[in-house]
């Protein structure tokens, strides 16, 4: 299909044209590279108008099962509801399980909502590695909420707190020792923590991690200064809490947006994407390039074998490179 009409189906809302324009983003083929950045200039004008929030947490926490019943919450109001999953990667096969809709039932099946599983394929930051362009074309086809649920909670998963608006962390009651428990990296960057499965037998356990999560917030700095992170108690099984903790959301929305902090935050992120892009594509460069191929395994193959230094092999590449 010819990409200016490819562009009016995903505007129009085409759920099919839109799964297909995301399959041709993520796609590795330099000639599917080229039609996915023409795509993405093309549909630009229509992006920028969602909500995008990051979600992240330990595997077990009860993401999907959060997510769920929140984008069942938000499209009973009204709003279209865009979930980008990402599984992730085997390090040996490079394949994902990809069964995010299984756990999404509500959602999977609501007209009003998208799910889309994709791939970590590696990439650092619990997020695919092209989860920046799907946003944008998923806002392009009218979804006015993006949430995006991320492999786990790690230093590297903050980097999904880049490209979202509001980064939300969330928690379990009772897990040991709630403050050896959480990641320093990932209080810093975090907009709200939520403590779920807080109903039943776990409410007390649930008020105890909440006051811990307080006391280590206290002592942080914020990440804004015209924001201080909540802390909630959820259950997105029992659907608690879930009403009050999106207020939230749009309330930091509504704060920073006052302050101009919105706005900025969104041209930061912008630059950094364009840095991140070409970071990526220097590497394929490098690894491609035929003038330094051969000689570049050579050295790798020297350093594996403890003949050559990592620092004197790079200072060789970096030769070659006039660098």
């Amino acid at each position: 299909m010819p990409l200016p009409d490819l562009a009016a189906r995903i505007r129009a809302g085409d759920r099919a044209m839109l799964a297909r324009a995301i399959t041709l983003v993520e796609s590795r083929k330099a000639q599917d590279r080229a039609k996915a950045h023409q795509l993405v200039q093309a549909l630009l004008p229509e992006t920028g108008r969602a909500l995008r929030v990051g979600i992240t947490g330990v595997p077990g926490v009860g993401k999907s099962t959060t997510i769920d019943q929140l984008g069942t919450n938000l499209t009973a109001l009204g709003h279209k509801v865009a979930v980008l999953a990402v599984d992730p990667s085997s390090t040996r096969s490079g394949g994902s399980i990809l069964g995010d809709k299984t756990r999404m039932a509500r959602l999977a099946v609501d007209r009003n909502a998208y799910v889309r599983p994709s791939p970590s394929s590696g990439t650092l930051g619990g997020v695919a590695a092209k989860t920046r362009e799907t946003m944008l074309l998923c806002e392009a086809a009218g979804f006015d909420v993006i949430l995006v649920e991320t492999v786990g909670v790690g230093q590297s998963e903050t980097t999904v707190a880049g490209m979202v608006d509001f980064f939300l962390v969330l928690m379990l009651p009772g897990a040991g020792d709630e403050l050896q428990g959480i990641k320093k990296g990932v209080l810093e960057v975090a907009d709200l923590i939520a403590v779920n499965k807080s109903d039943g037998d776990n409410r007390t356990r649930a008020r105890q991690a909440a006051s811990d999560y307080r006391h280590a917030l206290h002592i942080m700095a914020p990440k804004s200064p015209n924001w201080s992170p909540p802390v909630l108690l959820i259950s997105g099984l029992a659907n608690e809490g879930l009403d009050a903790m999106w207020a939230e959301v749009v309330r930091h929305r509504d704060t920073l947006t006052r302050t101009g902090e919105f706005v900025a935050r969104r041209r930061d992120q912008q630059v950094q994407w364009m840095w991140a892009m070409l970071e990526e594509r220097l590497m394929l460069s490098l690894k491609t390039n035929p003038a330094i191929k051969n000689r570049l395994l050579a050295l790798e193959a020297g350093v594996a074998a403890g003949d050559v230094a990592a620092s004197l092999a790079v200072e060789e590449i970096a030769a070659v490179l006039g660098i």
